[in-house]
Parts: C-alpha cells; structure tokens; sequence
C-alpha cells in the first residue's frame, strides 16, 4: 500500500471511529482513567536510585534535535507548566520537544492527526487493538532492531523481555515502546464499612450480594438514612470482577481459531440477571449507564456507595484524598479479588500498557529514539512521575522534598508505576496500593481487542447495560446481541 493510500485509509477510519487510543481520552474519562495518579502525601522521601540505568539515551547527539510529542498524559498539569516540562527534557536529554495535550477528545486528535498526514515524532497510546489497526495501516514505524540494539531498552531489569510480546505485531516485529507500567482493575470496597457491619470480604457471588446488600440496607455511613449503594460501576467499566463468577473474560477471546465475545454467549445470561436483580432492589447505583468514572469515584468518596470497579492505583489514592481532607478518617478503600467462578478461577483485567509509538512520516525518528530511551532511565523516570525539579520538587543530596506544587499534582506527570526495578520510587506507596497491585499481579490478564473489536463493543454494551438495568430480559438481550454480532460479522461463533 503506497503511503498516500495508507493516509486516505486512516483518513476514512478517523470518519468512522469512536475510538479509545488512551486511557484517558474521549470515554469520559479524565486522566486517570487509566493506571492514574499514585502519588499524594508523602512531602519527603530518599533513596530513588541513581543506579537506574543511566546509560547514555543514544549515541547520536542530542544538538539540532527536536521533537514533536501528542500525548494525552505526559508533561505539565497547566499550560505554564507544560512549558517547563518541555525546557526541562531539553535540560536533561538536549532535545528541543514541543509536547502537545490536547483538552479534550484525544483519540479523534490522534486519528485526525494520522488521516491527515500531520507529522509527528511520537505519539501516545493506550489501546492495542488501535496500534495493531495503525500497524495494519503501514503508519507505525517497526522498531525491533531499536529496541533490541538499545543498551536501555534491550536490558530485562528495565524491561521484562516477556513484557515486549504485548508491543508485537502479527509479525512479531516490536512497533512501540512502553511509556509506564500499567496495573489492573478490582472491585474496591470500602473496608471500614466491612469492618463496621462485621462482615467478611467476599469472595463468591453469593457473598458479594450479601455485601453489597447490607451496604445498602444497613446504614453503613451512619447518618440514619436509606441513602447509600452497594455498587455503582461505569457503565460496562468494568464489570469483571463479578463476570468472573461464570468464567467469562471481556473482549474477544479466540476458540479453535474463531473469535467469540463470552459477553455475548449464554453462560453471560445468569450475569446480566444478576445485576438487574441489584438494580430492582436499589442495591446497584441506578446511574452506573451513565456515570463517567469521575461521578463513580465522587460516590465512594462521599459514602455513597460500598464497592466500585476501577484500578489499583486509586485505592491509595482515595485513602491519601481522604486523609488529607481529614487526618482523623475512619475511611479506608482496600482492592479485592474478583468473584470466584468455576474451579476457583479468579479473572480479574490488566489495563493495555499505554506505550509510545512513532508514526512512519515522523520527520526526527532519531530524537524519537532517544526519548524513547531516556524515558526509561531514572532522569525520565522521576521527570514523568515527581515531576520537575525545583517545581515539583527539591533535591538535597538523596533526598526528595515535594513542593505544594508536587504535592497538588500527586506524582504523576505520565509515569505513576514504571518497570525500571532499578529505580526505586522516592516515596513510600499510598496505603492499600502495593496490596492492589499484588492482585492485579496474581489474578489480572490482558484482554485481547481484534480488529472491529470498536464496533462489537458498542454492541455488548448497548444490550448488556439495558440487560443489568432491568430494561430488557438477558436472554433477549443476549440473543439480539449475537445477531447482531454475527450480521456485522463480528464474531465467527
């Protein structure tokens, strides 16, 4: 395919698609709807390592480089300070960077970028599914030989090698790089109201109804009003922590080499009456259609609801949120695992990783590749997680101080959770987050989103909200959303 066709085929994609290229762009999502802010509290820390790879980013030199970024995460929280992270890579790298963060609708930027040809240098993503479309396309620059010849890049301790297969195409060819460490998604339940209603932490679905029951009838913010939830979820964002109960995985899962969407299989139909059985007796959140996630995080925040769906990193977030509204909070979030379904099976999701690729028409593919390297290494480490020096934070020695500035903006400047064990994170973990992200370790796995995968989502999601709402019978929801699966050719079983 000549590129100026490979350009018109994005262009009519981008016409198309209601796409999820990041994490936190264009689903209602703010910034931390994906592996988010992990930081908070701590002003004072040492010991971030300066060990951490600090190997040369690239042999070529960094003068005349420059760089054009469109990212959804990384840089400064305000313009102003976007302006600082960008002199600060030039500091650190030598590499003149220009970084683009669109306010809103991220995703159609970056197709509309890519239709129409717009150059940039490395560009951020979140959705595999997306990336392997862009690869399909001939967009994404191939960078196997990159990444096995960086000294950075190529060293498991920064990078597990099994962690590479996730930035593979078809051809096994690597066509991106890591830009964080990404955690998994939980059912996060309010422990102090476990504690207080003295109940155990759920492991069937049998006991999660029981939970979330007594969350609702019991008073458990004791105010003396009815006016609390069990569950409250947005949207289909995710329900996979109760999913688990019938062994069913979200996306596509492939059977003898036909794609099948479990959602939309029978063993789904008990699932969906589920939860229209918490709908019709108040337990479930009646908003969960249409909450964004901000709106689900402010019920559990304000002692609304007992349990939410959401991801590791925000458990020490809600607990650092609420101890520093008030040091004397009984609140305390807790990550659990998912309902147990057949044989013991725990199925809980692992978020795509969120990487940086560079587009085939990027005109500095050589200070791409330096980023991409820096990125990695302690300096771009701490420059995407504490932030800026002297605005984010101090140095004294080992030692690191959080600015009000650092404090506000929560160590989190695109890089909460990195893979570099060789660099150690300056301050202690918010509480609850280590224990989350364990599970996440243990239990969570990559969904698998094919091609068309944009198209079918809608669909499941379409039929199963109105199935969990009471609005529609499961059964009925489920057959429809076969037939339409299969008409639009979405699933071959």
């Amino acid at each position: 395919m000549t590129m100026k066709k490979t350009w018109a085929a994005l262009s009519a994609l981008t016409l198309a698609g209601t796409l999820v290229l990041s994490a936190c762009g264009g689903s209602g999502q703010n910034a931390a709807g994906g592996n988010a802010s992990a930081g908070g509290n701590g002003s004072t820390g040492s010991g971030a390592s300066s060990s951490g790879s600090g190997a040369s980013a690239s042999d070529k030199p960094a003068a005349d480089m420059k760089l054009r970024i469109l990212t959804a995460n990384v840089g400064g929280k305000t313009p102003e300070e976007n302006k600082q992270f960008e002199a600060e890579i030039k500091k650190l790298t030598g590499i003149d960077a220009t970084l683009e963060r669109p306010a809103s609708d991220y995703d159609q930027k970056v197709l509309t970028a890519l239709g129409s040809g717009e150059k940039y240098d490395l560009i951020e993503g979140s959705d595999l599914g997306k990336l392997a479309e862009f690869v399909d396309q001939g967009v994404v620059t191939d960078l196997t030989d990159f990444v096995k010849s960086s000294k950075v890049l190529s060293d498991p301790s920064v990078i597990p090698t099994s962690e590479w297969d996730q930035l593979k195409d078809k051809d096994g060819r690597i066509v991106a790089v890591f830009s964080k460490f990404q955690g998994g998604t939980m059912p996060i339940v309010r422990k102090d109201w476990l504690d207080k209603l003295h109940l155990q932490e759920p492991k069937t679905l049998d006991d999660y109804y029981n939970v979330l029951k007594a969350f609702k009838e019991q008073d458990p913010d004791g105010d003396g009003k009815a006016d609390t939830y069990g569950l409250s979820t947005s949207g289909l964002y995710d329900i996979q922590g109760f999913m688990s109960a019938a062994g069913l995985k979200y996306r596509y899962v492939m059977k003898d080499g036909k794609r099948t969407i479990p959602y939309a299989t029978e063993a789904a139909v008990p699932m969906y009456q589920w939860f229209a059985k918490l709908t019709k007796e108040g337990i479930m959140d009646p908003n969960f259609i249409t909450n964004d996630t901000g709106k689900m995080r402010n019920l559990f925040l304000t002692d609304r609801v007992g349990i939410i769906t959401y991801w590791d990193a925000w458990v020490g977030m809600f607990n650092s949120l609420k101890k520093q509204e008030d040091p004397n909070t009984s609140f305390q979030a807790e990550g659990i695992t998912s309902a147990e379904g057949p044989g013991g099976t725990i199925l809980m999701r692992r978020g795509d990783p969120d990487y940086w690729f560079i587009p085939a028409n990027a005109e500095h593919p050589d200070a791409a590749k330096k980023f991409l390297e820096f990125w990695n290494t302690q300096p771009g480490i701490m420059l995407g997680s504490i932030g800026i020096e002297d605005v984010d934070y101090t140095k004294s020695g080992d030692t690191y101080t959080l600015t009000d500035t650092g404090k506000q903006h929560n160590m989190d400047h695109g890089v909460p959770f990195w893979y570099n064990q060789n660099v150690k994170p300056p301050f202690p973990g918010l509480p609850g987050v280590q224990e989350a992200q364990d599970l996440a370790k243990k239990y969570a796995t990559l969904e698998l989103a094919l091609p068309g995968w944009s198209d079918a989502e809608k669909i499941v999601q379409n039929y199963a909200l109105k199935a969990m709402a009471g609005q529609m019978d499961a059964e009925e929801a489920v057959k429809k959303m076969r037939d339409e699966l299969f008409a639009k050719k979405l699933i071959d079983e």
